[in-house]
């Protein structure tokens, strides 16, 4: 009998039938068996089983509207307290609307087949199947025009120090509210994860700044700090003998942002290193319109944006975000012990000093 092939070696298809008593873990393990469901598996055995080792930092980015949808809520703020997030590259959309929910706004289920000149009529704004009432966007305002009226905003800064310092004031409505849970801004503040907005002026808290910037408050947003530090976070990782993850929801810009922290250190600083270790992407973004969005991880090694040699540890779901990342995080939760938080705020100082030496090292200066 010819011996078999060698493409014949994976499990053979035999699930077992789905029950009441069906966990989410054995779903995923057993039924998750082919096409995008097996990609989903794939991604779900990469981020358990190698990105959550102890000596792996992890940056995520966030694109579309996941927080009003409530996934801030259900499972961005339970895999930071996990310690399953080390730092966060986000739209700044996401964090406007995170806002609603710290302090105190309401966002409601609804239809996306009702008529907008009816729901505009009604002083009700739609995110697609999504409404609230045109109040929560200028409680909304009207909150970070306050806080960025502060005397700790009056100058330039990171993304990630000013999403620190907006946390602890949105941490601290909270506490007065009596809810908690609510804003992956304060949960970050809190744990010490930094946020970056890689297009800080395309939001509603970005318009906010400007306005203020007419009444002559001094905040500017530092976009090459946010550049260096994003860079630093990534050769931190390196050169602590550890490895670095890029777990991607969406695409976009914020992709990018987490992406170019190689080619920062590799084409532009001159600093040996060899690119990410780790590429988890989630996206509903074809690779043949040439946008980034959904570049696939071989792209990226071109770039330098992923080491060559990781490739194998590479998985690209063609899922939507909100479905993928609560089963994403149910089965991380589920099946692996919490990690001790990095609190990479507290140690951008250390990071750059790190990346300066190393700068001033190369030839490339």
């Amino acid at each position: 009998m010819a011996s078999k092939s060698r493409f014949l070696q994976g499990r053979r298809i035999d699930p077992k039938p789905i029950t009441k008593d069906t966990t989410l873990i054995e779903l995923v393990e057993n039924n998750f068996l082919a096409y995008n469901a097996a990609r989903l598996r794939e991604a779900c055995q990469l981020f358990t089983q190698k990105m959550l080792e102890p000596d792996v930092t992890i940056g995520v980015s966030v694109t579309g509207a996941l927080t009003p949808a409530g996934l801030g809520i259900s499972a961005l703020i339970p895999l930071m307290e996990a310690g399953f997030i080390d730092w966060i590259i986000s739209t700044g959309a996401n964090l406007y609307h995170d806002t609603h929910f710290g302090i105190g706004l309401a966002l409601h289920r609804g239809r996306h087949d009702i008529s907008d000149v009816v729901l505009r009529e009604e002083g009700v704004v739609r995110i697609y199947d999504i409404f609230f009432d045109y109040d929560v966007l200028l409680s909304t305002d009207a909150f970070f025009r306050e806080v960025i009226s502060g005397p700790e905003f009056q100058r330039s800064m990171s993304t990630a120090e000013f999403h620190y310092l907006c946390g602890k004031y949105v941490a601290e409505r909270e506490r007065v509210l009596g809810i908690e849970r609510q804003s992956f801004l304060s949960a970050a503040y809190h744990l010490g994860v930094p946020i970056y907005t890689s297009s800080p002026g395309d939001s509603s808290i970005g318009m906010n700044v400007a306005a203020k910037r007419l009444q002559g408050n001094k905040l500017e947003f530092d976009v090459s700090l946010d550049v260096n530090e994003t860079a630093s976070i990534v050769l931190g990782a390196k050169r602590s003998g550890g490895k670095s993850a890029a777990w991607i929801l969406g695409g976009g810009s914020p992709k990018n942002f987490l992406l170019q922290t190689e080619p920062q250190i590799q084409e532009v600083l001159g600093i040996d290193e060899r690119g990410h270790d780790y590429f988890l992407q989630v996206t509903d973004a074809r690779p043949d319109t040439g946008g980034l969005s959904g570049a696939t991880p071989g792209e990226a090694v071109s770039w330098g944006k992923v080491d060559p040699e990781r490739l194998p540890d590479a998985v690209v779901c063609y899922v939507d975000s909100t479905v993928a990342l609560p089963i994403l995080t149910a089965y991380a939760l589920g099946s692996h012990a919490p990690r001790t938080p990095k609190r990479l705020y507290d140690r951008r100082g250390e990071l750059m000093e790190n990346l300066q030496r190393e700068y001033e090292q190369s030839e490339r200066k």
